[in-house]
C-alpha cells in the first residue's frame, strides 16, 4: 500500500477510535501548554519519534494505554481556569502532575458507555459563565478547538 493511502487509512482509524485525528489533539496541547512536541512526548511517556508517527498518521494508534490516559489528563487540565488563563506556574504544575502520574487502565476504571463523565466539568463551567457566554465562546473556539467548543456548547445548554 502506498504511503499516502496508509496515512489516510490510519487517520480514518484515529477518527473512529479517538474521535478525531491524534495529530489535531496533540497540536492543540502543544499550543495550549506552549511546549515543544518533544517535551510533550516526554510528559506523555512516549518517544518523540513515536509521537511524530502517530501525529502524522504513519501509525494509527497509541499502543500504551497509560500514554493515552496521560493525553486525556492533559486535555482535561487545559480546562482548569489557571491553565486556561495562561499562568506559567499552573501550566508547569499541570505538566509535571501528568508526567509524574501513573494512571491505571482496568476494567473497573473504564466507563460502561465508552465515554467520560463530563458532568463535573459542565457544572464548573456553568458556575463561572452564563449559558449564552459559553455558547459564544464555543463558536469562537470551534475552528481550532472543536472538542473544547463541544464541551462549552453542552455546558451552555440549559441543564433542566
Amino acid at each position: 500500500m502506498e504511503d499516502h493511502k496508509i496515512v489516510q487509512r490510519n487517520v480514518s482509524l484515529q477518527r473512529e477510535w479517538y474521535g478525531e485525528p491524534l495529530g489535531d489533539r496533540v497540536r492543540r496541547l502543544v499550543v495550549a501548554f506552549d511546549v515543544s512536541q518533544a517535551y510533550l512526548a516526554e510528559v506523555l511517556g512516549i518517544s518523540a519519534p513515536m509521537l511524530s508517527q502517530v501525529m502524522s498518521g504513519r501509525r494509527a494508534k497509541i499502543g500504551n494505554p497509560v500514554v493515552l490516559a496521560r493525553l486525556i489528563m492533559l486535555e482535561r487540565k487545559v480546562l482548569l481556569p489557571e491553565v486556561a488563563g495562561g499562568s506559567k506556574e499552573a501550566i508547569q504544575a499541570a505538566l509535571e502532575d501528568v508526567k509524574e502520574s501513573r494512571p491505571t487502565v482496568s476494567r473497573d476504571s473504564m466507563p460502561l458507555a465508552g465515554g467520560t463523565d463530563d458532568q463535573p466539568v459542565l457544572t464548573a463551567l456553568r458556575e463561572v459563565a452564563e449559558g449564552e457566554n459559553l455558547i459564544a465562546a464555543a463558536e469562537r473556539l470551534d475552528p481550532d478547538f472543536p472538542a473544547i467548543a463541544d464541551l462549552l456548547r453542552r455546558a451552555g445548554k440549559d441543564p433542566r
